[in-house]
């Protein structure tokens, strides 16, 4: 029997698709053994969301040649569809697969095993005539206590400093049946928390032909499944959301208040340059929304530093957005230029020095925030999904998240793990956990 390795790299969806990998190897008659042990087959599911991306990518396959040079080693995912070619020359990389073609990759082992010649178009196509939905899915989940599900690839968006649109396609959304079958199957092994995922989750369904009500009308349905007591949704475009949506959501008992809206930035010129399709104003308008139809939701975002061109000014007009909004939590990017996208070209580079001193700036101001959102809710009641032993002060608690993926603890209590419990907050242990009471 043959031992495989996966190692993923990147996104959730990225996760999903690692995950499904491993699942049709094992039914493929591979063993499944981590990436840290001798393998006979190593598939490194890459990342080329930036240029960062792509050397993590190219370590990780390295690292793999070097555990075993006799091994297979796989590149799979966005890389290879980034940069081919140069995979083509890299001798620690022996076989290719790309997007929409993971499903495959037993098939494509067999081949090369056999000795048989690989065409291109059987590991590698032009995703830009991507027209379908690669059938992946998961019959389990490994290590963790809430699933993650994938309904969506594809993005039709092209800000000006993303590749993504070139790795992985137009929008291509999963048959909603087959999404309720496999939420239906993860619920009845007792996962009660799943995480809808995508490349722009937002435009699931626009290719039904079915406008934008077909990923409410999907999020009603895993609603009723037995066993789901909890929907979470992955990164939304803010324009997606508006009374109606937000009212339809706020309807469903199992959809949790926590909500991840990209900003990128707080100045509409800086927008505009980005090819986001709304504005600060608009943004805000959203969050006021979210926040009428549900009690103090967890808002979360993403923000890009240095955009080239980023004047002073236009980094205050952030800084003042990002305060006045108080999100919950702001992962903070400096822009890295992405060779193949229009911002790479851009005049107004900004300096590093520059780009990481107002990183600096907003990952303060973030962290003030976050922690302020935390602590609102001591002395309040909340429901904690119990799932990992961590270690805080020299002791050991068992620790999970609420509805609002806000962080609790209990002392540890191996007996609990995996279980839904309600809890009163009672402290802040450190400036990310709370300890609760339970009730």
């Amino acid at each position: 029997m043959r031992k495989a390795a996966l190692h993923n790299l990147g996104c959730k969806v990225n996760y999903y698709e690692t995950e499904a990998m491993a699942q049709l190897l094992e039914k493929a008659g591979y063993e499944i053994v981590a990436f840290e042990d001798v393998a006979d087959v190593y598939v490194v599911n890459t990342c080329s969301v930036t240029n960062i991306a792509d050397r993590k990518s190219r370590q990780m396959l390295h690292r793999a040649k070097k555990r075993n040079p006799q091994a297979v080693v796989v590149a799979a995912g966005c890389y290879v569809q980034a940069a081919g070619e140069e995979l083509e020359k890299d001798p620690a990389v022996d076989l290719m697969v790309g997007n929409n073609k993971k499903a495959d990759l037993p098939r494509i082992l067999e081949k090369f095993f056999s000795g048989r010649e690989l065409e291109q178009e059987e590991y590698l196509m032009d995703m830009a005539k991507a027209g379908w939905y690669e059938g992946l899915n998961i019959h389990k989940v490994t290590g963790h206590t809430r699933a993650f599900i994938k309904i969506q690839d594809g993005c039709d968006q092209f800000c000006s400093y993303c590749i993504i649109p070139y790795t992985r396609g137009r929008v291509r959304s999963r048959n909603p049946e087959e999404i309720v079958r496999e939420v239906e199957n993860l619920g009845s092994q007792g996962y009660q928390e799943m995480v809808l995922t995508g490349i722009h989750l937002s435009s699931y369904g626009a290719d039904f032909g079915e406008g934008g009500s077909a990923l409410l009308d999907l999020l009603a349905r895993l609603d009723k499944v037995p066993g789901v007591r909890r929907l979470r949704l992955g990164s939304l475009e803010p324009r997606v959301v508006t009374e109606e949506f937000a009212g339809t959501l706020a309807g469903l008992k199992t959809i949790c208040p926590h909500f991840h809206l990209s900003l990128q930035s707080g100045s509409d010129s800086v927008l505009k340059r980005m090819n986001r399709h709304y504005t600060a104003a608009q943004y805000s308008q959203v969050c006021g929304i979210l926040r009428k139809w549900f009690d103090h939701p967890a808002i979360t975002t993403d923000v890009i530093t240095g955009f080239p061109g980023e004047t002073e000014e236009e980094f205050r007009e952030t800084e003042d957005f990002l305060r006045a909004i108080r999100f919950y939590e702001t992962h903070i990017f400096k822009y890295s230029k992405r060779e193949g996208t229009r911002a790479a070209k851009m005049e107004g580079q900004v300096e590093e020095s520059v780009k990481a001193a107002r990183s600096d700036r907003l990952l303060a101001m973030g962290a003030a925030m976050s922690l302020e959102y935390r602590k609102s809710f001591l002395g309040q009641e909340k429901e904690v999904l119990l799932e990992e032993k961590t270690v805080a002060g020299g002791r050991e608690y068992l620790t999970g998240y609420t509805r609002e993926y806000v962080k609790a603890a209990i002392p540890w209590d191996e007996s609990l793990k995996g279980k839904l419990v309600t809890g009163v907050f009672q402290e802040m242990l450190t400036d990310e956990m709370a300890l609760i009471k339970l009730l």
